[in-house]
């Protein structure tokens, strides 16, 4: 079943790449007291995820920063380093997380795993956005199969 809206969001490790390296990242903590935009994409380097989303978010930082959020996230069924790299050559720096879910346990675990495997790409994460507050979801916007509206930057800002 499907996390929603009232949802806790559910216990998992992530991964964040810091200066020394590799670092898990506890849902718990990492949701636990702040406010959060999290968005999910299928795949790192992908068109619609390069071209639009990230760059969306990155854009918009000051306007999520302005309505009280802490942190904007980014996650994706990808390993830390693609992740880390796609965070550098899109600029997201200190703008967005770029968070790795690298065996899809987290999109699995909210209910919002992808089948990618006819295009080659596995079991992905579906595209969505989410805003969390003290790790509950007080929003939630998942997108239709190839669809990109609902998710972006543009609309959560609405939400928030």
């Amino acid at each position: 079943m499907a996390i929603s809206k009232g949802d806790k969001v559910p216990s998992s490790t992530l991964t964040v790449m810091t200066a020394d390296g590799p670092a898990p990242v506890s849902t718990d903590e990492y949701f636990k007291g702040r406010k959060i935009v999290l968005f999910a994409v299928p795949g790192a380097f992908t068109p619609t995820c390069s071209a639009r989303h990230l760059p969306g978010y990155i854009d918009s930082v000051d306007g999520f920063k302005a309505k009280g959020v802490d942190e904007i996230a980014c996650v994706s069924v990808n390993d830390v380093f693609v992740m880390n790299a796609w965070g550098k050559s899109s600029s997201a720096d200190d703008k967005v997380t770029m968070l790795a879910d690298g065996n899809g346990d987290f999109a699995r675990a909210l209910g919002l795993e992808l089948d990618g495997m006819g295009f080659g790409m596995g079991k992905r994460s579906q595209r969505f956005a989410m805003v969390v507050e003290d790790g509950t979801v007080t929003e939630l916007c998942v997108e239709d199969p190839g669809a990109f509206h609902v998710s972006s930057a543009e609309h959560m800002l609405g939400l928030v």
